[in-house]
Parts: C-alpha cells; sequence; structure tokens
C-alpha cells in the first residue's frame, strides 16, 4: 500500500529518497482505490519528529504494495516546542478538530518524553484522552506506541504502570502467545523486538481487565496486547518501528548528558544489541571521553561511522508482517465513508468476530 504525497511533509521525499514507492497526489488520483486515512499523532520532542514520522511511515508504507495510505501527522497544542519545531508543524501538520470532522480509518499515537512523576500530570494527559475517546467512537483501529500504552491503559481501566528500577534497554526474543490471532498471523514464532523503557505494564495487570496479550518475552514482559474487543486498540511496549541505528543514537545521547553532568553513571551497553567489536570500540571512546571530561577538553567525536556496518537489525521483517496484518484487517471492515468506523453489520465488540469463534472453540 503505497504513501500517497499529499502534503509537501519533507518525510515523503526523505522516503523517496531511501527507495520507497511514494506516490504523487495526482497519480494517486487516478487510480481507482480506495483509500485509507491514517491519523499519526505524533508525540515526541522537538529532536525526534521528523525521525519518528520516517520510522512509523516506513513500516505503513511497506506494508503492502496495492491500496494507497494518505497518512495524517498531527499533535497536542499542550507539548512544548521550540519556536523552530512549531514553525514546522504549522507548516506540514494538520489540526485535530480538522481530521475529527473528516474521519480516520486507523490512528497511531506515537510515544512521548515523560517530564512528570504521574502520567496524569504530563502536558499531554488530557489532549491525548480526548482523542483516545474520540478514537474509540469513530476509528476502526488505534495502534498506541509504549508510553501512549502506558497513558491509555490508565485511562482506561486504572492501571498504573510499575517502575523498574532501571532502563529496559535493548533488543529482547518474544513470542507469540495467541496465534490464532489475525495479528499475529505468519509472524516467527519467536522474534526480536527493540524496548526502551523505565516502566512496564504486566500480563496479570492486563488480564485482570479483559485485555489479551498476544506477545511477550521471558526478559522484556508483554509487547504486544489487545483491548478486550480484540482489535479496537493495540498497545504495544516495544519499538518494532525502530531503525536499525536508533538504540545507539540513544547510547550516544545518554553518553553526552553524562560528559554534560546531566546523569551520573556512565550509560550502559543496550542489551542484546553491539557485538563485541562494537562494544570494544566504544570502551574506547568511553576512556576517551572521560579523559577529556579531566581535563576539560571539548566533547570527542563520536565513533558512529565505524560501528554503522557492525549493527544489526533483526526486527524489521516481523515489524512489517504485523502492520500488514493489522492495515489488512482495517482495510476489510472499515467503512467506505471514512467518518464511520466499520461497514454495516460489523459487531463494534467483536470486530473481527474472534470472540465468538474462540468461544465456540
Amino acid at each position: 500500500m503505497p504513501l500517497v504525497a499529499h502534503t509537501a511533509l519533507p518525510t515523503f521525499e526523505r522516503l523517496r529518497q531511501e527507495g520507497q514507492t511514494v506516490l504523487s497526489e495526482d497519480y494517486a488520483f487516478n487510480q481507482d482505490i480506495r483509500e485509507l486515512h491514517i491519523g499519526f499523532l505524533n508525540m515526541m520532542p522537538d529532536a525526534a519528529l521528523a525521525a519518528t514520522e520516517r520510522q512509523f511511515f516506513r513500516l505503513v508504507g511497506e506494508s503492502n504494495l496495492i491500496a494507497q495510505f494518505h497518512i495524517h501527522p498531527f499533535t497536542l497544542d499542550s507539548l512544548p516546542r521550540s519556536d523552530k519545531a512549531q514553525a514546522y508543524i504549522d507548516q506540514h501538520y494538520e489540526k485535530f478538530e480538522d481530521l475529527r470532522k473528516q474521519g480516520l480509518d486507523a490512528l497511531i499515537i506515537t510515544g512521548a518524553n515523560p517530564s512528570a512523576a504521574h502520567l496524569e500530570d504530563e502536558p499531554f494527559w488530557e489532549g491525548l484522552c480526548e482523542v483516545a475517546a474520540w478514537a474509540m467512537e469513530n476509528v476502526t483501529s488505534t495502534l498506541c506506541s509504549c508510553l501512549a500504552s502506558h497513558a491509555l491503559v490508565q485511562h482506561l481501566w486504572g492501571i498504573r504502570r510499575r517502575s523498574l528500577g532501571f532502563k529496559r534497554w535493548g533488543v529482547y526474543s518474544h513470542a507469540v502467545t495467541m496465534p490464532e490471532h489475525p495479528l499475529v498471523n505468519d509472524l516467527n514464532t519467536r522474534f526480536d523486538v527493540p524496548h526502551s523503557r523505565f516502566n512496564q505494564i504486566d500480563r496479570a495487570q492486563l488480564e485482570a481487565v479483559g485485555v489479551q496479550v498476544l506477545v511477550e518475552s521471558d526478559e522484556a514482559g508483554v509487547h504486544m496486547a489487545v483491548s478486550p474487543d480484540l482489535f479496537r486498540m493495540i498497545f504495544l511496549q516495544g519499538h518494532p518501528e525502530y531503525d536499525q541505528v536508533s538504540l545507539l543514537k540513544e547510547y550516544r545521547r545518554e553518553t553526552m548528558r553524562w560528559f554534560e553532568g546531566a546523569r551520573d553513571d556512565y550509560p550502559p551497553f543496550p542489551e542484546n544489541y553491539l557485538r563485541p567489536k562494537a562494544k570494544a570500540i566504544l570502551n574506547e571512546y568511553r576512556l576517551t571521553q572521560r579523559l577529556a571530561k579531566r581535563q576539560g577538553k571539548p566533547l570527542p567525536d563520536f565513533p558512529e561511522a565505524l560501528l554503522l556496518p557492525m549493527l544489526h537489525n533483526t526486527w524489521r521483517d516481523t515489524a512489517k508482517v504485523f502492520y500488514s496484518n493489522w492495515i489488512g484487517k482495517v482495510y476489510q471492515i472499515t467503512n467506505n465513508d471514512r467518518s464511520k468506523p466499520f461497514m454495516e453489520g460489523v459487531d463494534l465488540n467483536d470486530p473481527l468476530g474472534l470472540r465468538k469463534q474462540l468461544e465456540m472453540g
């Protein structure tokens, strides 16, 4: 399902340069295909806005090569922004007020950088809850990433995430726990997913309110779960959208924070991500950094160019299959009128007919 460059958002051209199929609006208009309109609530901080767009847009665009995707990025006015980021948003992003009038077939909600001790005190809280309430009435399916999952599980069922006491950070092996669910159809029985978080919600908490776990890791916990209707809300704690280099860039930021005194301890390596040679290079960089800090010299250059050939992406293929499954099911049951969530005859409490099958089986 190719992306359609229906606006001048720079991400479209960047993806085109990567080899992604991106249709012009004129070309798409002349194809006799029912397009899907997908909202993209981007709550990430300024520095990550464009990179997050590319990560999610890429997965959506690669999920199928037949239908067309119009992705509509928007954000929340309550999130603090720099003048530069606000100008970018004003130029390229849409308003939620307009999207709720026009309707959406599906919705993706990104995570966010936490700034408060409690999620209900975050600047995004009220706006996110408003968007979620509208989506539950008007959107076929909503995909929530990491912090958005934590916030909405708390909002909908009063479940509070628990602090791990450390950062769950790295690439972890996962297994499908409900193979009969179409969202995990054709996924490998065991596959990798990156995680990056200090908090988590556990299986027992979710199952107590009827949320069904689909994918779980012995080490990293629940990755994917669905609302009791088995499709309307999808919750992810991992980051299948991450690029091959995402965890390395995050590690680099943490070493900079240590150098600048923003953190006391030097960051550990992301788990199950770096090869021994890469770790050796980074250990040498750590010594160089420590010496420069002690002598009051500038931050040494990070050896990213040396490390890039040593990184492996062991999760992208699985992520593409999952997104293909999700988009395929949305396409099958959404209404031709994008302002309505389902075609006639679909049960809002069991849109895939899966609960009935499980009860009968």
